[in-house]
């Protein structure tokens, strides 16, 4: 079962939100069940959280949004897609869905808006998970090689199978055989007259981008005073050293990793990924 329900970010923009699963109903005689909010990465979308979302309503009430520039939400051809538009977008879904004291849950760039909103409405935020999201600045050097490498996609793919093959396999930035990979981008592809490409505009998602690789995020991260999780694919971008590091920072922050797992570590290992946040989970609701 998904619900759409949708919310109206930051300047009027139509956001799309989905729950995967009805609310656990034991707790919904006594008390709301608390809340959970999963935010994608850059070029992401909910529908990759479902996994996630379907056990966590064990216990939770969890949404995942789709971004402004991403999925079925908005996408404004003049943004704003500033750090700002996406922290404000994420309040307001907290707020209009009743989410509060909400759990956020973020991967890459959706890691970065959760504790940008920790840090700006601690009132809202009961707990913050952080998937592979660096707080240092990654650079200009970074930017242009996204650039070259959004050039390099073999536009119009002809089928999905050529999508899973080429992000999964082809894609020189992959150095080993990733079949999750394949399946991570053939999600965010859609069929036009010519053959599919990707639901998102890569020059809106390269917008989204210079608005924070430039930027290191330490002092957010330090003002964010709720329990806090730091997880880290073995094989992903943050490493483990930059992960203790923010662990160090962050007021009451833990740290986790899971093997066999890259960059999109809910993705490519989403039993390891539930071993690692479900405790920290289960704490944040034992008083």
């Amino acid at each position: 079962m998904v619900r759409r329900i949708d919310v109206t970010g930051a300047g009027g923009v139509r956001l799309a939100a989905w729950e995967f699963a009805e609310p656990p109903k034991a707790r919904a005689e006594v008390e709301p069940a608390p809340g959970v909010l999963l935010l994608h990465g850059l070029m992401g979308r909910a529908s990759h959280w479902a996994p996630t979302a379907r056990w966590l309503t064990e216990k939770h009430r969890a949404v995942a949004l789709d971004q402004r520039g991403h999925g079925r939400s908005d996408k404004p051809a003049d943004g704003p897609f500033t750090r700002e538009a996406y922290v404000a977008d994420a309040e307001a879904a907290v707020e209009q869905l009743g989410l509060a004291p909400v759990t956020l849950i973020g991967h890459s760039m959706g890691a970065l808006t959760a504790w940008q909103l920790a840090a700006k409405r601690p009132d809202l935020v009961r707990a913050l998970v952080i998937c592979d999201m660096r707080a240092s600045p990654l650079g200009a050097a970074s930017q242009r090689e996204w650039q070259d490498w959004f050039k390099a996609w073999p536009l119009p793919f002809a089928t999905l199978a050529d999508v899973r093959r080429w992000f999964g396999e082809d894609d020189p930035w992959v150095e080993r055989p990733s079949p999750a990979r394949g399946e991570f981008f053939a999600e965010v592809m859609a069929e036009r007259a010519d053959g599919w490409r990707p639901v998102f505009s890569r020059r809106q998602m390269l917008t989204s981008r210079e608005t924070w690789v430039y930027d290191a995020h330490w002092e957010e991260l330090a003002l964010v005073d709720c329990p806090a999780l730091v997880v880290r694919g073995l094989d992903g971008e943050l490493g483990r050293a930059e992960a203790q590091e923010m662990v160090r920072v962050l007021p009451r922050g833990q740290y986790a990793e899971v093997a066999d797992a890259g960059h999109l570590v809910h993705y490519d290992q989403p039993e390891g990924w539930r071993t690692a946040i479900e405790p920290f989970l289960d704490g944040v609701l034992t008083p």
